[in-house]
């Protein structure tokens, strides 16, 4: 008898780290893995003259302006109008009446390139980096000071591209980047994301290529793992300097924070973050202790507005206060805004109006001398 509850126990400690073991890389994947996505997640259930009616989640009856892709077309949608039996209908703001039937991905990324989500030209240009050139999308605008975006882990540029209205309305130029992994830039050596340890060198390209271009002054604007690949460009660029203002929202700011989060979202215990975070240095060769915004602030420390939404399920709102008091006793000056509503990057779509009034006047701010 003892006999067998030995095996048995050693069977269940072997099932038990086999479990622990896969738990821990899946999680490793979902951080560093390279993702490129399907076209649909939505069906169109019903429509009419100013209303889409779509199937009840928690993504689409969220409050706000969100868009609707489908058969190379895109709506953007507007204010929930109705909820009933498992179906939630939308209005309609602008573009064409998908009918019942038709497949479509609801997101909350602006569709396309800039002519497409916003009618503003644009001209795509490659950026020299150290892996070879990447695409990036060049909207023209009055003065010296350039906006710089960059988006988060397995993003797209377009994932920039609400916040170009008000950049455009302040007369600044704009520059959307890709970086290594991203479609049509070049792979990075090991194929892997590395939570902005490398990916800095990609955006050091892109600003030296602005430079080249006419720039002086910068702006960076990043989104998710974006504000990560800025924190390390404010860490070890020699072309820091040339930062004036920083606009983060819901950015990566604690890679092992973020994997706490992770754990808890997949309904692992707390402890897997941990172990997610050496799977992922393994893997990698990064030290994410060192990412760590909070307890590494970067060299340079150019006023930085924080837009993080509450409910953030990707990177806790707990990240961006973190930063915010890490930043009071460092003497940076960080300003969180905090948005009750939305999910992860979400904060433009659940209140616009806000949103772009708090970049507007952001920007628009004397600069520190």
């Amino acid at each position: 008898m003892a006999s067998w509850l030995r095996r048995a126990s050693a069977a269940l400690a072997v099932l038990l780290a086999a479990g622990t073991g896969y738990g821990a890389w899946y999680g490793s994947e979902q951080a560093v893995g390279v993702v490129h996505y399907g076209q649909h997640n939505a069906m169109v259930l019903a429509s009419r003259t100013g209303e889409v009616t779509l199937a009840d989640t928690a993504e689409t009856r969220e409050p706000g302006v969100y868009w609707l892709e489908w058969s190379g077309s895109s709506t953007m949608l507007g204010a929930v109008t109705g909820r009933r039996g498992g179906r939630v209908t939308r209005a309609v703001l602008r573009g064409p009446l998908p009918s019942a039937g038709t497949p479509g991905w609801f997101g909350s990324v602006p569709p396309g390139d800039p002519r497409v989500a916003w009618g503003v030209d644009f001209s795509q240009v490659e950026v020299a980096t150290e892996l070879g050139p990447a695409p990036a999308w060049y909207v023209p605008g009055r003065g010296t000071t350039w906006v710089v975006a960059v988006h988060g882990q397995n993003g797209r540029r377009r994932a920039e591209l609400k916040v170009l209205p008000v950049v455009r309305e302040l007369g600044l130029a704009f520059l959307v980047i890709s970086y290594r992994n991203d479609e049509g830039a070049p792979r990075s050596p090991d194929g892997l994301i590395h939570l902005g340890a490398d990916e800095w060198r990609d955006l050091e390209a892109s600003v030296r290529a602005a430079l080249g271009m006419g720039a002086e002054r910068f702006v960076l604007y990043g989104t998710s793992m974006g504000g990560a690949v800025i924190g390390q460009f404010l860490t070890h660029s020699s072309l820091a300097g040339t930062v004036e203002r920083v606009v983060l929202d819901a950015p990566m700011i604690d890679a092992g924070m973020t994997n706490e989060q992770g754990a808890r979202k997949h309904g692992m215990p707390p402890f897997f973050g941990g172990l997610v975070s050496r799977v992922v240095a393994w893997r990698t060769g990064v030290d994410l202790e060192r990412l760590s915004l909070i307890r590494h602030p970067p060299a340079v420390r150019p006023p930085t507005l924080l837009l993080h939404t509450v409910g953030d399920a990707d990177h806790p709102i707990g990240e961006a206060r973190g930063l915010a008091a890490a930043a009071a006793r460092a003497g940076w000056d960080v300003r969180l805004e905090e948005f009750p509503d939305g999910g992860h990057t979400e904060a433009w779509n659940t209140d616009r109006f806000r949103y772009e009034r708090l970049v507007r006047a952001f920007l628009s701010s004397p600069a520190n001398p």
